[in-house]
């Protein structure tokens, strides 16, 4: 689902949609070649892509923990495209931080692309980034309100006139930590696919 303005009809999580779920072992899906080399790794390919494309990211973790900042920043040159991450963890760190309604947790969950969405505002407005990658969801091992481990809520926003959000759900295996590194290559390697969309004027 995507959003830009108007009415938005978000459901609870109801399974896995979309392509199959990521395994341990496995990656996301990459982006075509942007520098010699960067083919073959996603944090190097999606670095590039923000650069070349004059991308200034910010980040709102939940499940994730900061990992998508962390797999950025292990690369020098990371401060020339990375400009703040948020790690709202708690209800009441997403709602004082990143604005995300008391209304909008109850009515669709913690994991829910409704989150995502008001989470990636949240910090496109606090921030000077012009892109950002939010995610919410249940790290595992054990499921939490009925929500299996390892389903994750993404949601990609691009500052302009409009405002775009994109939002996706997936569900990874493995253990915590596997689970937490596949969601944040995830969230990197489909930013620009999501980039492209907005360049072509989707909005939704």
């Amino acid at each position: 689902m995507g959003q830009s303005s108007g009415q938005f009809h978000f459901r609870r999580w109801a399974g896995n949609r979309g392509d199959e779920p990521i395994t341990p072992g496995s990656r996301p899906p990459q982006n075509k070649r942007v520098d010699s080399g960067m083919e073959n790794d996603p944090v190097l390919a999606a670095l590039g892509y923000l650069k070349n494309n004059k991308l200034i990211l910010s980040t709102a973790e939940s499940c994730t923990a900061g990992c998508l900042v962390a797999l950025l920043a292990a690369v020098p040159g990371t401060g020339e495209v990375l400009e703040s991450g948020y790690v709202v963890y708690s209800p009441s760190a997403k709602k004082r931080l990143l604005g995300v309604s008391t209304e909008t947790i109850e009515r669709y969950g913690l994991t829910s692309e409704a989150v995502a969405w008001e989470m990636a505002l949240g910090a496109l407005r606090d921030s000077d980034a012009n892109v950002v990658i939010a995610t919410t969801g249940v790290a595992g091992p054990a499921p939490e309100s009925g929500i299996p481990p390892g389903t994750m809520c993404f949601a990609w926003a691009f500052a302009g006139e409009p405002i775009a959000v994109f939002t996706r759900t997936r569900r990874f295996f493995g253990e915590r930590s596997e689970v937490m590194r596949q969601g944040a290559l995830f969230g990197l390697t489909r930013l620009s696919h999501y980039h492209q969309r907005w360049l072509r004027g989707e909005r939704a």
